[in-house]
């Protein structure tokens, strides 16, 4: 059954009170016509309950803009939601990713993720190209989708709104790396969820590293706003030593807008539920808004913070990932890296929540803390403890 406007509606009783579902709901295709965001294809889903959010199909298929009841809950950077066509991957010696960076998700990977670095090229087996120089966070975040499909699919009483598409990271004498990406919405509902599989189309064995930049802000994000996740340990911090307490923002509570502030990165190793889930959530007591962001343990065994609340940039970043923040080398060189022939590939599960009342924002806590207890104080001394990941799991 749809639950609209505080209501439970079969599909007749829906039916009945508009000409077409888009009245209350609906998946629709547009285009961007303005600014250095001309030209770009972009899904918009409204679910009926107050939550509508964008996916750029131009930008990996990637989520842009998320509010509920008008609330802002996905960050709007500098940078505008810039076409991918404006793009200088290279530039600035691998830090020009950040002219395109901004959206609730911004995916990272799919060969190579977190700093700008080079690495040996051996498996491509081409004279003329011996190393790969990647810049930050990869490729796929600015490449556009070739779209399969969208729409509402109904299922007895229940409705879906729905899209998919496939991204192409792909080289002569390089990666042919596929990303698959299907997005879902319940009609009603106030949950998003993301499936994607990452495939080796190609016949060279290949590296593949991911991991999601969801990032949350204003009115969100802001002073008191508390981070809240099943922490077992924090295993390193960007900011340690000398630094680690220089700012007076420590991982669990939001400061407001700070001018000149630097950013703060965490790794931190969660622990997982029963069916093994990773719940990690923003919570505002004072609006009673929350947003909780589930990922699977065997498929992102690992999990960064990113805090970013210099005046102007203001956001926080969860970000589950399939490697440590060690990076690129590190994973080869501790024999982590995921390697992927021809035709195997890594399915990753997402589910993006809105928690809305103080009754699910203590309820979504709960089930937190009931898997594992954060630590209780703001500065945790990191253990560099970066535990073996297993590369056994189900492909």
């Amino acid at each position: 059954m749809v639950k609209l406007y505080g209501r439970t509606l079969t599909r007749r009783d829906v039916a009945e009170r508009s000409g077409m579902l888009s009245q209350f709901a609906g998946v629709r295709l547009m285009t961007l016509g303005d600014g250095v965001e001309r030209g770009i294809r972009m899904f918009e889903f409204r679910t009926g309950s107050g939550l509508r959010f964008t996916a750029l199909v131009d930008r990996a298929l990637d989520i842009a803009e998320c509010d509920y009841k008008g609330q802002a809950i996905g960050w709007h950077s500098p940078t505008g939601f810039r076409h991918p066509g404006l793009h200088e991957y290279e530039g600035e010696k691998g830090l020009a990713w950040a002219r395109s960076f901004s959206g609730l998700l911004v995916t990272c990977g799919l060969d190579h993720i977190l700093g700008p670095g080079e690495v040996p090229a051996d498996e491509y087996n081409y004279p003329g190209k011996q190393s790969i120089a990647h810049s930050l966070h990869g490729r796929v975040g600015t490449i556009p989708a070739r779209l399969t499909g969208y729409g509402e699919s109904w299922d007895g009483d229940e409705c879906v709104l729905w899209a998919e598409g496939i991204v192409q990271q792909s080289a002569v004498f390089g990666e042919d790396l596929h990303l698959i990406r299907r997005i879902e919405a319940d009609v009603g509902g106030n949950e998003i969820r993301i499936r994607d599989r990452v495939i080796n189309h190609g016949f060279v064995r290949t590296p593949h590293m991911l991991f999601y930049h969801f990032n949350v802000s204003h009115p969100l994000v802001d002073e008191g706003a508390r981070y809240v996740a099943p922490i077992k340990d924090v295993v390193w911090a960007a900011h340690a030593g000398d630094a680690y307490r220089a700012q007076d923002v420590g991982y669990r509570t939001l400061p407001k807008p700070q001018l000149g502030f630097r950013e703060q990165v965490w790794q931190h190793e969660m622990a997982a539920d029963a069916k093994g889930d990773v719940a990690v959530a923003v919570l505002n007591d004072a609006l009673g808004l929350g947003f909780q962001v589930t990922t699977r343990k065997d498929q992102l065994p690992c999990a960064y913070q990113w805090q970013n609340f210099q005046a102007g940039q203001y956001a926080l970043g969860i970000e589950p990932s399939s490697h440590h923040v060690l990076g690129d080398l590190a994973a080869r060189d501790r024999g982590e890296m995921i390697w992927l022939d021809h035709d195997e590939s890594r399915t990753y599960d997402v589910s993006l929540r809105v928690l809305d009342g103080r009754e699910a924002l203590a309820d979504a806590e709960a089930a937190i803390r009931s898997i594992a207890v954060q630590p209780d104080e703001d500065y945790p001394k990191p253990s560099g403890n970066f535990r073996p990941l297993r590369l056994d799991d189900e492909k």
